[in-house]
């Protein structure tokens, strides 16, 4: 697990353990109470059953994943009346970045990706008929609870959303009040809350406001209930960037859009072709579609809704996934027709074309890389520049990363030249002689290979990004009377925490994000110490174990001993 929010939820779903408390969520001790459970939930459940492990806290979203492809594929091969277009919808999913290292990170974004996707697929299924069976009705309302479950209000927004906007758009305003007063919307919004009111009750109930608070900001003893500080503060204060605690960046507009194409790449090179499936001069002046003219219309305004939707708001690089299944499935049905006419042939080799100068220049300077580096000799944090502006952003850390640390990835970068190479070239020649089809496995096959290489990466990166090494060499001298502490955010160190089954670690300086809020509830644990208290604490014969940055070590932790180093963090303590 990696600090940071891998290894926070993943802690955070242990003490659902610990406490047997499912209703209120606790981090290191403390209130954690601006996520919805149900990704928690799940890890809690796995643990209970295989035990608190590092591959048991990755399993439900390892299968949530693989529900998405099954969703999309199945989706896709009805819509388009196509296997072939479900299977291409799926693996694009399957072999894209985005989707993959999101996937292998414990946030909750590929549940809430399911959701939307399920939520899709009964409302079109609905569309087959005159009036819409209560079956795919309360599948809709199901879903859409299970993603308010999952990821807070966006999991109901979105697919309600995307619909009414479909609707508006093929009806008009008075056919879209009869199409909805035919879908059992009455029993369905029963049913949506039975299944997401009981949690968010219980939570306010269980989290009132405490004391007198006197606008956004907290005081000990004085803070704002659960109903507030989740729906107003997380959702909406959030939106409108004006969240407290202020403890996150925001990507670039541009770049969040053009974070869409490169999640899916190489696959989002057809894109603007898939997007040509879309009839829209028959929706001005608006005409009949038949219902396998709708569905390219419904994936294209899916992606277009979410992408708008956080346009207004800010964003992180992860917000664009539950845009993603519906480019894959609009990006799957060209793919499954392309050999249907010369000119789909021809745009499908111009896009091989364009794809093979890329990765050429892509394998070149990989290979480059690879054979120019030296291998390092010392630890690779060493060799990182440092951009600490930027470590707000989920990948904030790879931004480090420059010429002379390259040698240490010498073997993924050689793998993806060659995937590059052969992948790009394969499909270039396939697509020249019209086979389309066995051009794509090239794509699907250099994907796998890049998978395989940046997995390679992210290990041999690993000690910058988690504190697991750090852990390991401390668990053997823990002693349940000893202290863990942390200098700076609790985020920075998290996984200590979690490998050490430590639901007390310490935090000297750094009383802020995830923490933050909760910690000023009455029955918060007194953890956070400043200079004085720790300087008082470092002096006395109880061990303290301290995660700490070499250059940030502070100034009385004297006499200090090292016990380990590790990805430029090192564990200090006050006993040899």
């Amino acid at each position: 697990l990696l600090d940071d929010a891998d290894s926070v939820h993943a802690e955070a779903a242990r003490e659902i353990l610990v406490r047997s408390d499912w209703v209120t969520l606790h981090a290191n001790g403390i209130r954690y109470l601006e996520k919805a459970p149900l990704m928690y939930w799940s890890m809690a459940a796995s643990f209970k059953v295989f035990g608190v492990h590092t591959w048991a806290a990755r399993l439900p979203l390892a299968l949530a994943m693989l529900a998405l492809l099954l969703v999309v594929s199945s989706f896709g091969r009805r819509s388009f009346g196509s296997s072939l277009a479900g299977f291409y919808a799926a693996l694009i999913l399957a072999t894209s970045f985005g989707p993959f290292i999101f996937a292998h990170i414990l946030i909750p974004d590929v549940i809430l990706c399911l959701c939307v996707a399920f939520c899709m697929y009964a409302f079109w299924l609905s569309e087959r008929q005159q009036f819409g069976s209560r079956l795919e009705g309360w599948s809709f309302a199901i879903s859409c609870a299970f993603g308010v479950l999952a990821k807070g209000l966006i999991g109901v927004v979105f697919p309600v959303g995307i619909v009414l906007v479909y609707l508006l758009v093929t009806r008009g305003i008075a056919g879209s009040i009869r199409r909805i007063l035919r879908l059992h919307h009455g029993s369905s919004m029963l049913v949506f809350f039975l299944v997401a009111a009981p949690w968010h009750v219980l939570a306010g109930l269980r989290n009132p406001t405490q004391g007198h608070p006197i606008g956004l900001l907290p005081t000990q003893g004085n803070v704002h209930g659960w109903f507030w500080f989740y729906f107003v503060n997380e959702h909406l204060l959030r939106y409108l960037n004006l969240r407290v605690p202020r403890d996150y960046d925001t990507v670039p507009l541009p770049l969040f859009w053009g974070l869409l194409f490169l999640w899916l790449m190489p696959w989002s090179a057809f894109a603007f072709q898939a997007l040509g499936q879309v009839r829209w001069r028959s929706l001005f002046p608006r005409r009949q579609l038949s219902l396998e003219e709708r569905a390219p219309l419904l994936f294209a305004i899916w992606a277009a809704f979410i992408m708008v939707f956080f346009s207004f708001s800010t964003t992180q690089e992860y917000y664009v996934l539950p845009a993603l299944p519906a480019l894959a499935l609009l990006i799957g049905g060209w793919l499954a027709q392309e050999d249907a006419s010369e000119r789909s042939l021809r745009a499908g080799r111009s896009i091989a074309t364009v794809l093979l100068v890329l990765c050429l220049a892509g394998a070149v300077a990989a290979a480059a890389f690879a054979l120019l580096s030296k291998r390092p000799t010392a630890d690779l944090a060493s060799l990182l520049a440092q951009n600490p502006s930027d470590y707000a952003l989920s990948f904030g850390h790879f931004l480090d990363l420059n010429a002379r640390a390259m040698g240490a990835f010498r073997i993924p970068l050689a793998i993806t030249a060659l995937a590059l190479l052969v992948g790009s070239l394969g499909n270039w020649i396939s697509r020249r002689h019209e086979r389309p089809h066995r051009g794509n496995l090239y794509l699907a096959g250099m994907m796998v290979a890049f998978l395989i290489a940046a997995h390679m990466a992210l290990s041999t990166f690993s000690p910058v990004l988690s504190s697991k090494e750090l852990a390991d060499a401390v668990r053997p001298l823990l002693k349940p009377q000893d202290i863990v502490m942390i200098n700076g955010e609790y985020e920075s160190g998290s996984t200590l925490g979690f490998y050490l089954r430590r639901d007390d670690v310490r935090i000297l300086n750094g009383r802020s994000s995830n923490l933050w809020y909760g910690s000023f509830f009455p029955d918060a644990p007194a953890i956070f110490d400043d200079n004085a208290s720790f300087a008082a604490k470092w002096s006395r014969p109880q061990r303290i174990f301290l995660w700490t940055e070499p250059d940030h070590v502070p100034a009385s932790a004297a006499p200090a001993y090292v016990i380990a180093k590790s990805g430029g963090k090192e564990i200090l303590s006050n006993q040899r």
